[in-house]
C-alpha cells in the first residue's frame, strides 16, 4: 500500500517549475502512506512528475522501488495497491514472452509487463486487486490515471490555472495537491451542500472547484499532444447488478452456500499472502468473523485480531468478539477507549481524511488501525458483507414502509401532502418562523409528506437516509449537484426493492463512506486494508444470488450464517447487529462541548460565511440542552468546521 503523486504540466509553464522539488513536496505530504521509501521520476521537456510514497508489503528490496520503468522503457508507474493474483498474470505473460526476465517478485514489475504484453484495459481486466495509479507512456506521451472496481483505493484528479498557463493534478489525497505552489483551491458550494446531505462527498466530486474523484472501474487518460482527456469504464457495479438479474444462480441454496464458502476461501488465501505480518479486524458481528474463520481455517499459527471496545453501554460489542476470538483460536488483542480517548483524536481528524468526512465511526475505525499497527503492517476486514447480502436493518425496514404508503395512489398521497404543507408555504425546514411550535411542527410535517408522496422506492430511500433535508439551504450559495443516488441514478435492471437500496449502498454509500473511513483511518496509520468481499469474483457471484438466498425466512445475510455454523455455535452469532458505533452525542454535550463552542461560535460562522449561524447555532442549543439529538445535523457542520480551521 502506497500513496501516489505527480502533475503534467504545458509548455508554456514547465520552464519556470522545479520538478524535482514540488514532486517531493507532494509526495512528503502523503508520507504516512508510504514511511518505508520514496521517489520521482520526471521529464520536464514533457511536462510530466510522477512520485510515490512506499509502504512495503511485497518484495521488501530496492526491486520494488517506484516510480518503476517497464523492462522496455515505454512506460513509468507509480502504483498504490495490491494485485492478488499478479502470479498468475506472470504465468500468463510467460506465455507470450518465454524470454521474458523478472528483476523481482514485486506485482508492480507484474503490472508493467502486462501493460507491454496486453495493453492497458485488458490488463485492467485480467487485474484482481486494490489499486490506484499513476502511468505515463513515453512512446505516446499519455498521462493514465486508473482505480481498481469497487473504489478501495482513492484517486483525486483535476486542472488547475498557473500563472502562464495549467496543471493537471493527481495524487492519493487532496493534500499532495494542494502542495502544488501557488494554487488557489476554493471549496465548492455545490458539494458542500452534497456534503451536508449525505456526510461525504459523492464521486465524482471533492471539496474542491475543479477537482474530482476517479470513479470506482475508471481510467482516465489525459495528453497534451493533441488535448485529449479520455475516461472509460471498464468494469460497472451498475451493469454488474444489472447482469446478475438475468444470469441468475441455478443452483439450491445449500449448493450456493458452498460455493460462497469456496470463493471466499481462494480469496482469502490469496490476500493473506504478504511479507510482512499480518491480521484482522474482529468486531464480532457476522462479516468479520466470516473472514476471521476463513483466515483461521487457512493458517499455520494464530491469527493477530484486534477489537475495539466502549465503556458505554449499548455500544460495546468487545465482550461478543472476544469471545469469537477465543473459540476460533486467534491471537486477540482489545483496547476499550472512553470519551476522554476520542478528546485525543476527534481533533485530528482533519489531518486524517483530506476532506470533510462525517461518519463518526471514523473515531473507533482509526484507534482500532492504530492499534493494529502496532503488531501487523496488513489487516483484512469485514467490509461489504452488508451490501452484498442484505445485512442492514434499514432495508427490511423501509421496504415494509414502502408497501403500505405504495398501497395509495400517488395522486392521492400527491393531494394529502399538498393539503398538510400548504400552511407552511416554504420549502424549507430551516424557515424562520417567529414560533418554535410551528417550526418543529412543520418539520415533522414536511419529513412525512416527504415519505408518503415518494414517487419510487429509490427517492423513499434517499430521503431515509440523507443526513440533512435541504443542506442547500444551510449554506449561504448552497445548491445540490446531481450524483447517481438522484437524477443520473443508473438502470439496475429488474430487482427487488431491496436490491434497490443494496445496489444504491453498492455504488455509493459503500466507496464514498465506508471504503474511504478504511482506507484514510488506516492509511494514517500506514497500515494496509483488504477486504476480501469487494473482490470483483465475489461481487458478481453475491448479484447472481437471488435475494431469496440473501434474505431467507427474516435472516439477513444468510449464506454467511450458514458458512458460520461450521465455525462458531449459533449462541456467538444470532443476536442483534449493533455496528461499530460511538456515542459521540453524549460527548459533544460533554467533555467535547467546549471544542464544538469554538467551532460553532456565531461570530465565527458569519465571518467564514459558509452557513447560515441562525440555523447551526439554534440546532447546536437545542442539543446542547437536551432538548433534542441533532447529532446527524451538527457532526457534519463540525467536521466541516475542523476541516476549514486547518486549511
Amino acid at each position: 500500500m502506497c500513496g501516489v503523486a505527480g502533475f503534467l504540466i504545458d509548455s508554456k509553464s514547465s520552464s519556470s517549475v522545479n520538478f524535482d522539488l514540488i514532486t517531493k513536496k507532494m509526495t512528503d505530504s502523503i508520507k504516512h502512506r508510504g514511511p518505508n521509501d520514496s521517489g520521482c521520476w520526471n521529464n520536464p521537456s514533457e511536462g510530466i512528475a510522477l512520485g510515490h510514497r512506499r509502504l512495503s508489503i511485497l518484495d521488501l528490496s530496492d526491486a520494488g522501488h517506484q516510480p518503476m520503468e517497464s523492462s522496455n522503457g515505454r512506460y513509468v508507474i507509480a502504483f498504490n495497491g495490491e494485485i492478488y493474483n499478479h502470479l498468475q498474470i506472470r504465468s500468463d505473460i510467460e506465455k507470450n514472452n518465454g524470454n521474458i526476465s523478472w528483476r523481482g517478485h514485486s506485482d508492480t514489475e507484474t503490472i508493467l509487463s502486462a501493460f507491454e504484453t496486453f495493453g492497458i484495459q485488458e490488463s485492467l481486466e485480467k487485474f484482481v486487486g486494490m489499486f490506484a495509479f499513476s502511468l505515463w507512456d513515453k512512446k505516446n506521451k499519455i498521462l493514465t490515471l486508473a482505480r481498481d472496481r469497487l473504489g478501495e483505493k482513492p484517486m483525486y484528479y483535476g486542472w488547475q490555472n498557473i500563472a502562464n498557463g495549467r496543471v493537471f493534478l493527481f495524487g492519493s489525497e487532496l493534500k499532495a495537491l494542494k502542495s502544488f505552489p501557488d494554487i488557489d483551491l476554493r471549496v465548492d458550494r455545490g458539494s458542500l451542500s452534497l456534503f451536508l446531505k449525505h456526510a461525504y462527498v459523492p464521486n465524482p466530486y471533492s471539496i474542491y472547484e475543479n477537482i474530482f474523484s476517479l470513479e470506482p472501474g475508471q481510467f482516465l487518460q489525459v495528453s497534451l499532444t493533441n488535448k485529449m482527456t479520455k475516461t472509460v469504464n471498464y468494469w460497472e457495479a451498475s451493469e454488474i447488478i444489472k447482469k446478475g438479474s438475468f444470469e441468475e444462480y441455478k443452483g439450491t441454496p445449500k449448493e450456493a452456500v458452498k460455493d460462497l464458502k469456496n470463493l471466499l476461501r481462494h480469496t482469502i488465501k490469496s490476500q493473506m499472502i504478504s511479507d510482512v505480518p499480518l491480521g484482522a479486524f474482529l468486531s464480532g458481528g457476522i462479516d468479520s468473523s466470516t473472514v476471521v474463520s476463513i483466515m483461521q481455517e487457512q493458517a499455520d499459527i494464530p491469527v493477530k485480531t484486534f477489537t475495539i471496545g466502549f465503556n458505554e453501554k449499548g455500544f460495546d460489542e468487545a465482550k461478543y468478539a472476544k469471545s469469537i476470538a477465543n473459540h476460533l483460536g486467534t491471537d486477540h488483542t482489545e483496547l476499550y477507549i472512553n470519551a476522554n480517548d476520542a478528546i485525543k483524536v476527534i481533533p485530528d481528524m482533519h489531518s486524517i481524511y483530506c476532506e470533510p468526512f462525517a461518519d463518526s465511526t471514523q473515531i473507533p475505525n482509526f484507534i482500532v488501525s492504530r492499534l493494529a499497527n502496532n503488531d501487523v503492517t496488513v489487516a483484512l476486514s469485514g467490509d461489504g458483507g452488508d451490501e452484498l447480502f442484505g445485512g442492514y436493518s434499514r432495508y427490511n425496514h423501509i421496504d415494509n414502509i414502502w408497501k403500505k404508503i405504495n398501497y395509495f395512489p400517488l395522486s392521492t398521497r400527491n393531494l394529502i401532502s399538498k393539503i398538510l404543507t400548504y400552511p407552511l408555504q416554504e420549502k424549507s425546514i430551516y424557515s424562520k418562523y417567529k414560533s418554535k411550535t410551528l417550526t418543529n411542527l412543520s418539520k415533522r410535517i414536511i419529513s412525512g409528506t416527504n415519505l408518503i408522496n415518494s414517487e419510487t422506492i429509490d427517492k423513499l430511500y434517499l430521503h431515509v437516509i440523507t443526513q440533512i433535508p435541504f443542506s442547500e439551504d444551510v449554506v449561504h450559495d448552497g445548491y445540490l449537484k446531481e450524483t447517481k443516488l438522484d437524477d443520473l441514478k443508473p438502470n439496475f435492471g429488474d430487482i427487488s426493492n431491496i436490491e434497490k437500496m443494496m445496489a444504491t449502498d453498492t455504488i455509493n454509500y459503500l466507496p464514498d463512506d465506508i471504503l474511504t473511513k478504511v482506507d484514510r483511518a488506516a492509511m494514517r496509520t500506514s497500515l494496509e486494508t483488504r477486504v476480501p468481499f469487494l473482490d470483483h469474483n465475489i461481487v458478481e457471484f453475491a448479484w447472481r444470488l437471488p435475494i431469496s438466498y440473501k434474505v431467507k425466512e427474516g435472516e439477513s445475510k444468510w449464506p454467511l450464517q450458514q458458512i458460520l455454523k461450521d465455525f462458531l455455535p449459533e449462541s456467538l452469532t444470532k443476536r442483534e447487529k449493533m455496528g461499530f458505533s460511538v456515542p459521540i452525542h453524549e460527548w459533544i454535550r460533554g467533555p467535547l462541548s467546549e471544542w464544538c463552542e469554538e467551532l460553532l461560535n456565531k461570530d465565527r460562522l458569519k465571518s467564514e460565511g459558509f452557513f447560515d449561524e441562525e440555523i447551526v447555532c439554534n440546532k447546536w442549543k437545542e442539543h446542547l440542552f437536551g432538548k433534542k439529538n441533532n447529532i446527524t445535523f451538527l457532526w457534519p457542520i463540525l467536521m466541516f468546521q475542523s476541516w476549514l480551521e486547518n486549511q
